[in-house]
């Protein structure tokens, strides 16, 4: 690996995978593409780093598509990841659909939805593992908005190991931070088939990522220190 931007995230990655055993051998792994920049780059990183872990695994993607957002490219998509040896596949979920009525459209009753339509498929299917493209600020800031918004300190798990599904989760973008995953998208010309979700602009993940942003100045190493506490507080451990 060289120290290209593309090159760092793949170190990152590996180094994640590595010391959390975040891959083993004969794992079938299925990837959440949402089609944004973070999945996308995790995606090509997963493909990169077989010569450096020494393991074989099955790589393969699944596009949730909802009844709100429509914006991703998913031909482009499908493309670059067969490139990476990587097969597609795209469900549709009537995410607002299922809201009851009186209930509005919110972040956590998507990723709840995503997130059980996407362990269907991974048993269905036979997998052990589904990759999310969670990076380092969003564990600090999710982190951080549990302990300002519930009162409690917890965080996103690097591993986490379901007792009811025969499957596990895992995020292999741990260690590296959102500048990284861009340069290194920007780098791989990933960022032209990204989509944004249009309920995330005025997110209170915005505001609490305004506020770290605040009190850190941005500064990668004080970000790597505080996702350090929180690993030895035991949080990024999950069962």
């Amino acid at each position: 690996m060289n120290a290209t931007r593309s090159g760092v995230v793949e170190k990152l990655v590996t180094k994640a995978v590595m010391e959390r055993n975040l891959i083993e051998e004969g794992d079938r792994i299925l990837i959440a593409a949402s089609g944004g920049k973070d999945s996308t780059v995790m995606a090509w990183a997963l493909s990169r780093v077989r010569p450096a872990i020494r393991k074989n695994y099955e790589l393969a993607a699944v596009h949730i598509a909802s009844d709100f957002c429509a914006c991703c490219k998913k031909a482009p998509l499908e493309k670059q990841l067969a490139e990476w040896g990587i097969s597609f596949a795209d469900i549709s979920v009537p995410i607002i659909g299922r809201l009851k009525p009186g209930r509005a459209m919110n972040c956590y009753w998507c990723s709840t939805q995503r997130r059980m339509e996407l362990l269907k498929h991974a048993v269905e299917r036979g997998f052990n593992k589904i990759a999310l493209g969670h990076h380092l600020d969003d564990i600090i800031e999710t982190f951080f908005m549990n302990m300002t918004a519930k009162g409690e300190l917890s965080a996103m798990p690097i591993l986490l190991k379901y007792r009811k599904y025969p499957v596990s989760i895992i995020r292999p973008l741990a260690f590296v931070e959102e500048r990284q995953i861009i340069a290194c998208a920007e780098e791989k010309g990933l960022l032209n088939a990204a989509c944004t979700c249009p309920f995330g602009v005025n997110s209170s993940r915005k505001i609490i990522r305004a506020r770290i942003a605040g009190f850190t100045g941005n500064s990668g190493a004080i970000k790597r220190r505080i996702l350090r506490s929180v690993d030895r507080a035991g949080l990024l451990a999950g069962e």
